[in-house]
């Protein structure tokens, strides 16, 4: 994988520069543990903990520590990684967290340090900003956050990365990076080999398009159970035939979002060693406009032998991820997710910054839950809701890609592809968005991992692996 963005560890050491975080409520207990003059200087600077308000406080030869404001206890639910507003301002070298922190606010803390370095320009000439450095918390194991760094950083990465600059080629190279880095296995099914291999929607998808459609399949592990994550890869999206207007074009390079999360979460996996046989699908397109493409009005026939109307090409994701899914469920996994930037629905739903998700099972819609609220990876519950499934069928195929009517469009998508997961023991669906709508503590503009961190923390207890040791 190569080298990502982001801010660093640093080693242990006695000259790392304290970093104090201070609620507003506590400020004048805080000020009455300093020096007089470090007192001073911070009531001379008008200095209130405001949230994200930062303090430099001198020292022999020049900054000797910080303060960083975290505002009203009341408010500090709003917002999280706060930890991240305070280091591309101080300066550079090792930093270490004076405040006494909970086992997970501790985490959070060294989490957001390291993705407070991510940035992504592609201007001429441009450096890297130097970052400081973190002397990781007590009790913080810091290789398992680097891993989980390292994977969002990936995922951004990937999303950010112009349709020009990553086509189904180069998103196929990203996979044979992370492969090789971690001694996994990959295989790419491309072009018309798709139709020889049975993986008709796939091929409908991209074939209108000069760069060919492929499936990519990585499997990394030998024993423990079976997990198989399948990202949808659509490069861009300008809707086919049924053609997105230019306002709705211009954040389609991130409609591969689900295919980079799913990256970043193998990173994840795969670095720390998770004992899993993981399994990998990245159906990969480009939905494009030309005398080959897709049509309103075709039915085509998926690789589970159900046909399928096509009511609007703009809703193509669910097609490839169709194919990708009874691919998978071939073989039984114990749990298969599905992660993909499927529907504006769900973002009028819940927004930008929820993941929903689908599952039936009551369990791990729970776990799943706990584990985003414990690593600030916020995601909801949405409904497999049968009654629903008769405005996915229409009247002379299996099923409707598109249903009229415009109601329940994130549901009637997830029950879409739970028609092609049934190999699965136990399927998930993920509807994210992939982008950071405006810029936040550790979440820059632009894009966005979502729901990723969330199942890397249930996984263990999902999988029944807590105690197991990792690969």
């Amino acid at each position: 994988m190569p080298d990502l963005p982001m801010a660093t560890f640093a080693a242990a050491q006695d000259a790392a520069r304290p970093l104090h975080l201070v609620f507003a409520e506590d400020l004048s207990d805080f000020t009455g543990t300093l020096p007089p003059d470090a007192a001073a200087w911070a009531s001379a600077a008008g200095f209130k903990a405001a949230q994200g308000e930062l303090l430099l406080l001198p020292g022999d030869g020049g900054v000797g520590s910080a303060v960083l404001g975290l505002g009203a206890k009341a408010l500090a639910e709003r917002s999280r990684f706060a930890v991240a507003q305070a280091v591309p301002r101080l300066p550079a070298g090792a930093w270490k967290i004076a405040t006494p922190l909970d086992p997970a606010a501790a985490g959070e803390a060294a989490l957001a340090w390291l993705l407070a370095g991510y940035s992504h320009t592609l201007k001429s000439g441009a450096e890297p900003p130097k970052m400081p450095s973190l002397v990781p918390p007590e009790g913080v194991d810091a290789a398992r956050i680097a891993a989980i760094a390292a994977g969002e950083c990936l995922t951004r990465q990937l999303i950010n990365t112009p349709s020009n600059l990553l086509g189904p080629a180069e998103l196929q190279a990203a996979a044979e990076a992370l492969a090789a880095e971690h001694g996994a296995s990959i295989e790419v099914i491309e072009g018309d080999t798709l139709l020889e291999r049975n993986f008709p929607m796939i091929h409908a998808v991209g074939r209108a398009s000069d760069r060919t459609p492929r499936l990519i399949d990585i499997r990394w592990g030998g024993s423990g159970p079976s997990l198989t994550l399948v990202g949808k890869g659509i490069v861009f999206d300008t809707g086919g035939l049924d053609l997105k207007p230019s306002s709705s074009m211009a954040l389609m390079k991130k409609d591969m979002g689900g295919a980079a999360t799913v990256l970043g979460l193998a990173h994840m996996i795969m670095a720390t060693g998770m004992p899993v046989k993981l399994r990998v699908l990245l159906p990969v397109a480009e939905n494009a406009v030309g005398g080959s493409a897709f049509r309103p009005g075709d039915v085509l026939t998926s690789r589970a032998g159900l046909t399928v109307e096509i009511n609007n090409t703009d809703a193509e994701g669910r097609l490839v991820l169709a194919d990708a899914l009874a691919y998978g469920g071939e073989e039984s996994p114990d749990l298969m997710v599905s992660m993909a930037t499927l529907t504006g629905a769900a973002r009028v739903a819940v927004g930008p910054d929820l993941a929903p998700f689908y599952t039936g099972s009551d369990s791990f819609a729970a776990a799943l839950s706990a584990a985003g609220a414990e690593v600030r990876d916020p995601v909801w519950r949405m409904p497999f809701h049968a009654p629903y499934e008769t405005m996915i069928e229409p009247g002379i195929a299996d099923l409707d890609n598109a249903p009229k009517g415009g109601f329940a469009g994130s549901i009637t998508a997830a029950l879409f592809l739970r028609r092609f997961a049934g190999g699965a023991k136990d399927y998930t669906h993920f509807d994210i968005y992939g982008w950071q709508p405006s810029a936040a503590p550790a979440r820059p503009l632009g894009g966005a991992g979502q729901g990723a961190r969330a199942l890397f923390a249930a996984l263990p207890g999902v999988l029944g692996l807590d105690g197991q040791d990792a690969v």
